[in-house]
């Protein structure tokens, strides 16, 4: 039954909510969500990222000593960077100390021991995950079948792994992408996380027609999905960006030749002149260009050569300086199994602290 109002205050609080609304409404959706995200609170998180893990028998024990590791701590979600197997090669020469790569018995195993995660866990793959797979003497092996072996094996529709699962969006749900589900994105208070499926040994390219149409197609999905997280994170209220991908992109291909000179000096290596480009370019060059105009924090995430390290690699071609605001973190790699933690915190002027975790049980002396 209606009942009119009885107070001239509570129609004073109904035409002031109506008034309230009109003047959200005219401001628009932008302007709404600006508002509303200054309202709401980030609170510091931390994740854990890991890659290049398990690539023996004896290390799959210590892949489990990791994983015990991590749910002992409070972490929003793990983020492996792929090559969660050995390269097939090694394997034809110790059968004995590793397990068979490639196999849907190695992925499921290797799908189970990820399972073992009380957080979620998000992968990105890496080449000894199905694009080396051509090259396992002991069984023959497509590996654009496996690709899509791995996509339906690891990569469930809107959700991550793990016990505890998080919601993610799949580029797979764009049009012109339904192949490529291994490519996510989410959000976790303010930061924006998205991966990009780009893998080692030159990004797969320059084995054969077929697989360079493969790679050819994947890294247009890739530029188009980085350009969708640089966009998701300049929206109101959005902190910073995290990239996840499992390739090193050989950031020091493109410095100054003197910087590139000091850098392989270093090493006790010189630097030709006439450097050839990768497959990678596209991606840099793709960067580069977003980071030009973006003033946020980006963490760049990857694995693939096994250092640990944390720098900030990018350079901007027309200063010749490094972006002060994007940090590389190469993640341990076998047979170094250990985690990075990595804790976000809004207060802090970079946002991203990182820290080296390494597992007791794991240790090298």
């Amino acid at each position: 039954m209606h009942r009119p109002l009885k107070t001239k205050a509570q129609r004073a609080g109904i035409w002031a909510a109506v008034a309230f609304a009109t003047f959200c409404f005219g401001l628009g959706p932008s302007a709404q969500a600006q508002a509303q995200a200054q309202h709401t609170p980030h609170r510091p998180f931390a994740f854990a990222a890991i890659g290049d893990t398990a690539y023996s028998i004896e290390n799959e024990k210590a892949f489990d000593r990791m994983v015990d590791a991590m749910n002992r701590a409070p972490l929003a979600f793990v983020a492996h960077v792929g090559d969660f197997e050995a390269d097939p090669r090694p394997y034809a020469h110790s059968p004995e100390t590793i397990s068979m790569p490639c196999t849907d018995e190695r992925y499921a195993q290797v799908l189970a021991s990820f399972q073992r995660s009380v957080h979620p866990l998000v992968l990105t793959p890496g080449d000894n995950d199905w694009a080396d797979c051509h090259l396992l003497k002991a069984r023959p092996f497509d590996p654009l079948e496996r690709l899509d072996t791995l996509r339906t094996s690891f990569f469930p529709p809107g959700h991550s792994l793990g016990q505890r699962t998080m919601p993610l969006t799949s580029q797979a749900t764009t049009p012109g992408f339904a192949s490529f589900r291994e490519n996510l994105r989410w959000r976790t208070h303010g930061v924006v996380f998205a991966t990009l499926h780009t893998v080692g040994s030159n990004d797969n390219r320059g084995l054969s027609p077929t697989l360079d149409a493969e790679q050819a197609a994947r890294m247009a999905a890739n530029l188009a999905w980085l350009k969708q997280a640089f966009a998701a994170a300049k929206a109101p209220g959005a902190l910073g960006l995290v990239l996840l991908t499992q390739a090193n992109i050989g950031f020091e291909a493109h410095w100054t030749h003197n910087l590139k000179t000091r850098y392989v000096r270093s090493a006790g290596g010189s630097v030709s002149l006439q450097a050839e480009g990768s497959a990678y370019d596209p991606l840099v060059k793709a960067l580069t260009n977003e980071m030009a105009s973006f003033d946020r924090p980006v963490l760049f995430v990857h694995g693939d050569t096994h250092l640990y390290r944390v720098n900030r690699p990018l350079m901007h071609p027309k200063t010749g300086r490094f972006f002060d605001n994007f940090t590389r973190l190469e993640v341990f790699g076998d047979p170094d199994s250990h985690w990075v933690r990595v804790t976000v915190d809004p207060a802090k002027p970079g946002l991203f602290t990182i820290d080296a975790e390494t597992v007791p049980g794991n240790r090298a002396h």
